[in-house]
């Protein structure tokens, strides 16, 4: 199987130039689907650290770039949306954030922000022992035993890397503070005013309202933030 992908068919949210070159690296098999971007692309296109792939084998060997708390070795590794990459010797944290246009790029946060990562509930179900078991938009599942809380798809959790329990939870509903993740007004931050439901097979619809306009998408677009994010 070829260690490469076009750069002109590579997924819109690849943060790559398209006609600098024919290829660039495929991601391998790992979180986050087709949207996942090798981790080299971030270390050589994005932040400059690495001119090559084997640059990039070199430095990830020194176990010394973290993704979600784990050291990384394999630099076709898919990173994706909220991920947090931590660079222990530099001391430099980032989190992947959506942008303008549905491109991923690297938001700079500090340590303690770094302990922990966003992730969106997109399924939910019961599993052997009776307890549930959540996951997240990027494939990774979070079990619970309480029943004290009521997690619902939609919602937003923020995971802790070490241990992955649940720090804290952040309900889709009309207030919820959301950041369009595709579509149009990718990137863009704002509360939601209005979901609207829609009869049938047709996509919900959400109305949200920034600090200088308001916008309208579909449900799926949206992902519950934390305050934090815009601080």
């Amino acid at each position: 199987m070829t260690r490469h992908q076009k750069r002109l068919s590579a997924p819109n949210a690849w943060p790559v130039e398209r006609k600098t070159a024919t290829f660039t690296v495929k991601a391998g098999a790992g979180p986050h689907g087709e949207a996942g971007v090798p981790l080299v692309v971030l270390l050589r296109d994005v932040l400059g650290y690495v001119d090559s792939t084997k640059e990039a084998r070199y430095a990830l060997n020194e176990g010394s770039v973290l993704v979600n708390g784990d050291a990384v070795s394999d630099e076709q590794r898919p990173v994706g949306m909220f991920d947090i990459l931590a660079f222990t010797e530099r001391e430099e944290y980032y989190r992947v954030f959506p942008e303008t246009g549905g491109r991923l790029a690297l938001t700079e946060i500090d340590a303690d922000a770094a302990n922990s990562r966003l992730g969106k509930i997109v399924s939910k179900g019961h599993v052997t022992g009776g307890a549930t078991q959540l996951t997240l938009h990027d494939g990774e599942n979070v079990r619970i035993d309480e029943e004290s809380v009521e997690y619902d798809t939609k919602d937003s959790l923020v995971v802790d890397n070490e241990t992955n329990e649940i720090v804290a939870h952040f309900p889709y509903e009309e207030g919820a503070l959301v950041t369009a993740v595709d579509g149009s007004h990718s990137g863009d931050i704002g509360r939601i005013e209005e979901i609207r439901v829609t009869a049938g097979s047709g996509d919900n619809t959400v109305t949200v309202t920034t600090d200088d306009d308001a916008f309208e998408t579909i449900e799926e677009y949206v992902v519950v933030i934390d305050d934090q994010f815009v601080d």
